[in-house]
């Protein structure tokens, strides 16, 4: 049955999921809302804004919408998916209640704790003076984290007292607004981390993929942190015995334990994990929407239908997905971003894709280029965003992969974007 969808974004997550869904004979009319310059060639562009709830149930409700898919968080936290359902709109994505795992950092580590799920250690804070005290008896490195929303920006790894103290003053100083007014601050969690993603429907659960990312600006993960520079996927260390700890341990019981208390989670739920030298992880966070730019390496592997996916799990019907094909091959993605990005950054400039486009690896299927940041201005492809284009090469290797990436990147000609030139590098050096 052809299903029409809306998708709700305009970055390079919300691109992939364009592109998934295309693959799908299933797919009926898809609308993007508002899209960007690689998506509105692809896609209904819906000139609506994310937080105008009344206007989306309208165009939903003329234009017979059978899933609405939420991209970013913000819609999420400020109650989009209450507001659909309300009108009897099929929605994939979480309540307001819910899609607190990610809009509050407290609420997450109150809630996980109780269920007792394996995480660090923590307190709260809005004070600055009891968060420095804090921090002075932990002693460091120790990890603050706002509270709120900070576009993947409110987390500071602290390697010094003088570190964590001037994160806390930042904060508390209203460099993040409104997110920064109370900390959480826990202890820092030494491994391997990971990305792992599951699709949920309140009651049932299934995997879909992981990855791993890089956050630093710089190559040897150096600079500031981002809200993400590149992945690759799958994580090689997600193996059998990793898979069935973190469900039993982290997944099922937050899971279920939301179901207990009156607060059924549907959509994507993503598990930021720790994993130490034995191969237990430990939950640093929770999302509750796919990552950006992991989708991007998720989704170019993923050979299930999307459509069907993402309408059982709406409907409450995802047992009826016995599970989710992903093919064996790697995928590594390279964000292109605006120079000066995570802090003040150059727009508007103009970029030529016309040798990536009409490149032998796009044409082979071996790289695709994601848009995030881009607009179409005059016929003209420009930038509007820090985070502006997300390059995925595939490959039967991960090294392939990373090759047919960055063959790729080489063809999009602007002087304005830098990029990290080592995606992948610790397992590459693994000779993977």
């Amino acid at each position: 049955m052809k299903r029409n969808i809306l998708i709700i974004g305009s970055g390079g997550r919300e691109h992939a999921f364009v592109k998934a869904l295309k693959r799908s004979p299933n797919l009926g009319q898809l609308y993007v809302l508002p899209g960007n310059g690689g998506m509105n060639g692809e896609a209904t562009a819906v000139d609506l804004r994310p937080n105008d709830f009344p206007a989306i149930i309208k165009f939903c409700k003329t234009a017979a919408i059978d899933v609405v898919l939420v991209g970013p968080e913000a819609p999420l936290v400020e109650g989009i998916a209450d507001e659909l359902e309300l009108e009897g709109i099929n929605v994939f994505g979480p309540s307001k209640k819910a899609s607190q795992l990610e809009g509050s950092k407290d609420f997450m580590k109150e809630v996980v704790w109780r269920y007792n799920v394996p995480t660090a250690e923590y307190k709260t804070f809005t004070d600055a003076g009891e968060a420095k005290k804090y921090i002075r008896i932990k002693g460091v490195p120790i990890v603050v984290k706002t509270d709120g929303l900070a576009a993947g920006k409110g987390v500071t790894v602290a390697m010094t007292v003088e570190e964590a103290n001037r994160a806390v003053d930042e904060a508390f100083d209203g460099k993040f607004g409104d997110a920064g007014k109370k900390l959480v601050i826990e202890e820092f969690l030494d491994g391997e981390e990971i990305s792992f993603f599951v699709i949920s429907d309140g009651k049932n659960v299934i995997e879909f993929g992981s990855a791993q990312d890089h956050k630093r600006a710089f190559d040897g993960d150096k600079g500031p942190n981002t809200g993400g520079m590149g992945t690759y996927s799958p994580a090689p260390i997600v193996n059998d015995f990793l898979r069935k700890k973190t469900f039993e341990q982290i997944i099922i019981p937050t899971i279920n334990g939301l179901a207990r208390d009156g607060i059924p989670f549907k959509g994507f739920l993503f598990a930021g994990l720790m994993v130490d030298g034995h191969g237990n992880p430990k939950l640093l966070e929770y999302n509750i929407r796919m990552g950006d730019p992991e989708t991007q390496s998720i989704l170019t592997r993923l050979e299930s239908d999307f459509v069907e996916i993402i309408y059982a799990a709406a409907t409450g019907s995802l047992s009826k997905i016995k599970d989710v094909k992903f093919s064996s091959d790697s995928a590594l993605c390279v964000v292109m971003a605006a120079k000066g990005y995570p802090e003040e950054y150059k727009k508007n400039f103009e970029i030529d894709m016309s040798e990536a486009e009409n490149s032998a690896e796009v044409k082979a299927g071996k790289a695709m280029v994601y848009h995030a940041g881009t607009a179409l201005s005059s016929g003209k492809l420009t930038s509007i965003g820090g985070r502006v284009l997300g390059v995925t090469g595939r490959g039967a290797t991960l090294k392939e992969a990373f090759d047919n990436a960055y063959s790729c990147v080489a063809k999009i000609r602007t002087p304005d974007l830098f990029f990290r030139k080592d995606i992948g590098w610790r397992e590459l050096g693994r000779g993977k």
